[in-house]
């Protein structure tokens, strides 16, 4: 494994910290262990090197492979289930009611490898049921990673990430591949969502405003300026009405945000 100077460390903290909003700077450690090997993969024999390369010759992949060495690509269907029931219970009524063009804008910003837009989707099916078709229900999937983007876009999945879906879920949503244990999302499904490539430290500057957000597990890798910073993006982005979902293991300071608490990790835009 390859030791990382103070210099180098602060270099790379600092490029990630300000261009990817993810706060590295108790995270030595976990940085040495997880960039050794590709360092060692890509030819280099010190941090210095490949910091350089980094911050000046930086390719995408090789920013996508940083980032996913650094952060945690880990999730489930159904994952906080609670916000999926309350999708499905309170949002989508009021969306239904209040939605005279039948059209619906939801983002799920830092999607990963797809589990949470393709959820809201199979809910949104179950929930209009004939009436799916009339309504303009495509979800925008966005995520900073490449990776992520590109498994989420197979959506192929093992048996065991669908254990806590509704039983009837992995019959009438999911077919089974060639090989073993493995499941796909049916296209009804897979064309009901839009994936993009998003970095959420720019300008969120979409053509129309949001009536439900989704960014869970992805401001745990933020600090708290970035997070409220981000927050107040999001409120701006959002339709009059509208949701915030976060994680359970996040917080905002809501007291310098104009979102009202709904519940636990959700929010509304008064």
């Amino acid at each position: 494994m390859f030791d990382i100077n103070n210099q180098d460390f602060t270099r790379l903290v600092s490029f990630v910290k300000e261009n990817y909003g993810i706060n590295l700077i108790n995270k030595r450690q976990l940085i040495t262990g997880r960039l050794s090997p590709v360092l060692s993969g890509m030819g280099y024999t010190n941090f210095t090197d490949y910091v350089d390369h980094i911050l000046n010759n930086s390719e995408k992949e090789d920013i996508d492979l940083l980032l996913n060495r650094l952060t945690t690509n880990y999730t489930f269907f159904m994952r906080e289930v609670n916000h999926f029931e309350y999708f499905m219970d309170t949002v989508l009524p009021w969306l239904e009611k209040t939605k005279k063009d039948k059209t619906l804008s939801i983002w799920s910003a830092g999607c990963s490898s797809g589990q949470e837009p393709y959820t809201l989707s199979m809910l949104m099916k179950e929930y209009f049921g004939s009436a799916f078709s009339n309504w303009d229900t495509r979800i925008l999937a966005t995520d900073i990673s490449l990776q992520a983007l590109s498994l989420a876009q197979k959506a192929v999945y093992s048996g065991e990430s669908l254990e806590s879906m509704p039983k009837d879920f992995k019959s009438k949503y999911f077919t089974k591949t060639s090989t073993p244990n493995q499941y796909q999302v049916v296209s009804e499904i897979r064309e009901n969502v839009l994936f993009r490539t998003f970095n959420l430290m720019e300008p969120i500057q979409f053509k129309r405003r949001f009536d439900v957000i989704f960014c869970r597990n992805v401001m745990i890798y933020f600090d708290q300026t970035t997070k409220d910073n981000l927050c107040k993006r999001f409120f701006n982005a959002t339709n009059q009405g509208g949701y915030l979902f976060i994680g359970h293991s996040e917080n905002i300071t809501s007291q310098n945000l104009p979102y009202e608490h709904v519940m636990p990790s959700t929010y509304r835009k008064p």
